[in-house]
């Protein structure tokens, strides 16, 4: 399979997604309340999607629940890898590597096997993404703990993105995996900020903070929703690479709305990331 130029445009979009429900979580007082309400409102949508999506087949049930067990380790690790570092390291580390293990593994777990354009081209995605983690030097200290963090839990999202990708084409109805999938994930986040919020914070919070939450969750949910479908159309390894460029929409998004520098060594980590594409985007239009 290929990827096509419209679904190649359909998922920078989600990307474009990613990056600006993490935005609002990243600005936001509380990240836990507004992170477990995008993934409220992520679930409640699911549930109500479920109405019309109708059933998947048995077969992609193992990929499901795979993925929804390995996405609540993700928040462990990536909760882990904050308490010792700062977003702007942790989350280029983890994201940068998740695309390069799913393009190493992908033929011996899925089937595709990628071309060297290919492989370069993803290569110089996560590098890309990778190197922005260091704009502001190497790691010391409490960050060498937080990179370790960062490390594992860029193993569960290569882990849950083959999943996912299985699961979907196992599912016979990708609508109906994506909305199980919102509806699963969920419960497990709430409960944790149930436990270590007190009732009267989360309640001062909705009162006046839960559209952020609200538009947050929609904006996750379609724009993952978006990336699990394409992943039924094309290489799991191309979605995986696009989708990864939301760390670079994220340094846009923080210089024009978070007043936050970009420096030289952005722009060129932004180059590397845009060429790895354009090495992918060529050999598929070639």
């Amino acid at each position: 399979m290929k990827l096509e130029a419209t679904i190649v445009g359909v998922v920078l979009l989600a990307a474009l997604m990613h990056a600006t429900w993490n935005a609002v979580v990243k600005s936001d007082s509380d990240r836990l309340i507004s992170f477990a309400l995008v993934q409220a409102t992520g679930m409640i949508g699911g549930a109500l999607l479920l109405l019309a999506a109708g059933s998947i087949a048995d077969e992609s049930w193992p990929y499901l629940i795979g993925s929804t067990v390995i996405h609540y380790v993700y928040y462990f690790l990536l909760l882990r890898a904050y308490a010792h570092g700062d977003l702007s390291h942790v989350y280029p580390i983890a994201r940068g590597l998740g695309p390069l293990l799913v393009a190493l593994f992908s033929g011996s777990l899925i089937g595709e096997h990628l071309s060297s354009a290919e492989l370069a081209g993803v290569l110089a995605v996560s590098i890309g993404v990778t190197s922005l983690a260091f704009a502001r030097g190497l790691p010391r200290g409490a960050d060498l703990r937080a990179t370790a963090f960062a490390l594992m839990t860029g193993v569960t999202i290569a882990s849950y993105t083959i999943l996912d990708g299985l699961g979907v084409r196992a599912s016979g109805n990708a609508l109906g995996y994506i909305a199980w999938l919102n509806a699963l994930e969920g419960p497990g986040v709430m409960i944790v900020a149930l436990v270590r919020r007190p009732w009267p914070v989360l309640a001062a919070y909705l009162r006046t903070q839960w559209w952020r939450g609200c538009a947050g969750g929609a904006i996750a949910a379609t724009g993952y929703g978006i990336s699990i479908w394409a992943m039924g159309q094309g290489p799991v390894a191309h979605v995986a690479a696009l989708r990864e460029t939301s760390v670079l929409f994220a340094a846009i998004i923080g210089l024009v709305f978070l007043r936050e520098s970009f420096g030289l060594w952005r722009i060129s980590a932004a180059a590397l990331i845009v060429a790895g594409l354009l090495l992918m985007h060529l050999h598929i239009g070639g």
